[in-house]
């Protein structure tokens, strides 16, 4: 990791939450293939499996925008407390459960959504969290560590997972991640205080649906967020077409086993890594627009041998670098709209910019599905690598996009 990105752990409040969080990105990379594998054995259909997605996206989208409220008035340590240790009980309902053998779609389906909307309140607190505690200037940096961390979780955990599905079933990831959120929740109580410096009482309807509307007239009213947020819908849409179908696609063309599963998740966050650990290496004198474009541009070229190869090993090589593009985009956007948001709205303007993002993903999840269980796993692979040309090539031609340097 950098320099730069080393520099945000002189913060010891910040330390001890980025610990917190390296436990739960550790459960999480176990949970990363437990529950797709576990929807799939139990259905054999990709349309479940989109509908999996959709039902952890939409939640997460749509309380998003009270996360940001909430996270703006109401002290963001209770926030994520609460948040972690309703995550807790989800999972481990969920282990408990499956050792009980009365696991099914609706309970997982359920947890799953519940799961989605702690998870959004945490984040919108987290957001805030950030800025409060290291100031504008690092959130690149922290957002970089925390996103390169939870990478490396990603690609260390998911081939024990796998390998741990295909002998003994999916309990030990749900009981371990279920124990992470533990862990989680007692590293942000060691902290102090996260901010705002004097919290307020709950916001009634009517605030809360005033602080909602505050975060999209800052989106609206600022030109490149609008199109940042609007391109990251378009890209959504059909990145989580391909999520949707990645483990039909590796089993039904390739041939994959779970094991195998696990080893190409694994293999695809090393890309991951390397783009958070770029992003907070990448000066911030970079013009912010130019960086964009030409991170879309790699993405889009970089996803073609995926649709075109049947060699597995080819299509993981490019999965990955196609995961290097992602999250260097997305640390470079998160960061940036930290700095660019008044600090008093910072939970409410990422809540606002996160929903417009995120709506491509329900549709694209849903769509992709479906096209793999009618035509194959394939078609939406394609259809996907059509559709990021497309994009990266019109890119370019957004005006407030192209002039953007804060």
């Amino acid at each position: 990791m950098s320099t730069a990105a080393r520099s945000v752990f002189t913060s010891r409040a910040f330390t001890l939450f980025y610990a917190g969080q390296a436990f739960s990105y550790a459960g999480y990379g176990l949970r990363l293939v437990a529950i797709p594998l576990l929807v799939f054995h139990l259905t054999n259909s990709a349309s479940a499996l989109g509908a999996t997605y959709s039902i952890e996206l939409l939640p997460f989208a749509i309380f998003g925008l009270a996360g940001g409220s909430l996270a703006d008035r109401v002290d963001r340590r209770t926030l994520m407390i609460v948040s972690d240790g309703i995550r807790f009980a989800v999972l481990a309902t969920f282990a408990l459960a499956f050792a009980t053998k009365q696991l099914g779609l609706p309970l997982l389906f359920g947890g799953i959504a519940l799961e989605a909307t702690c998870a959004a309140v945490f984040v919108g607190a987290q957001a805030s969290s950030i800025t409060y505690l290291l100031g504008k200037e690092r959130a690149t940096q922290a957002i970089a560590a925390l996103m390169a961390t939870e990478q490396l979780a990603i690609t260390v955990l998911p081939p024990l997972g796998g390998a741990l599905f295909a002998i003994i079933g999916p309990l030990p990831a749900l009981a371990l991640n279920a124990a992470t959120y533990l862990v989680s929740a007692g590293a942000v109580a060691s902290v102090h205080g996260f901010g705002p410096d004097e919290p307020g009482r709950l916001p009634s309807t009517r605030e809360l649906l005033g602080d909602v509307g505050a975060g999209f007239r800052f989106l609206w009213n600022d030109a490149a967020l609008r199109t940042v947020a609007s391109l990251g819908a378009a890209f959504n849409f059909f990145g989580f077409m391909t999520g949707a179908v990645f483990i039909p696609f590796l089993k039904r063309d390739f041939g994959a086993s779970d094991l195998v599963v696990g080893y190409a998740l694994g293999i695809g966050a090393i890309g991951a890594i390397v783009g958070s650990v770029a992003a907070g290496r990448s000066p911030r004198s970079w013009p912010f627009g130019r960086v964009m474009t030409i991170a879309y541009a790699l993405d889009a070229l970089a996803f073609v041998p995926v649709m075109l190869t049947h060699d597995l090993r080819v299509a993981v090589v490019f999965l990955t670098i196609t995961n290097g593009c992602v999250m260097y985009e997305i640390a470079q956007m998160v960061g940036w709209r930290m700095r660019i948001a008044p600090e008093l709205l910072v939970g409410r303007v990422s809540a606002a910019a996160r929903l417009v993002a995120l709506a491509g993903t329900v549709p694209g999840s849903i769509l992709g599905g479906a096209l793999a269980d009618r035509y194959g796993a394939r078609l939406p692979i394609v259809v996907s690598g059509i559709g990021y040309l497309a994009i990266a090539a019109l890119v370019g031609t957004f005006p407030a996009l192209r002039r953007e340097r804060r």
